[in-house]
């Protein structure tokens, strides 16, 4: 999946390899999508990260969700 898009998103080269990552922060986009997939909830992921506002994880969590393809 692309991030290309999600202003909260953002590809840095040499931060995590230039993985799509939270802005502002190492923690890579795809690991509040995979905790909120293996059943955290939004709380949850907030409590374990919580250098990142509610309202970003909701924002990746949203774009996530419009942008999954569809078989």
């Amino acid at each position: 999946m692309t991030w290309d898009g999600c202003d909260i998103v953002e590809c840095v080269a040499g931060k995590m390899s230039g993985e799509p990552v939270i802005k502002g922060t190492r923690v890579l986009a795809q690991t509040i999508v995979d905790n909120y997939e293996s059943g955290s909830s939004v709380e949850e992921i907030s409590e374990n990260y919580p250098h990142i506002p509610v309202d970003a994880i909701r924002k990746v969590l949203a774009f996530h969700e419009r942008h999954q393809l569809v078989p």
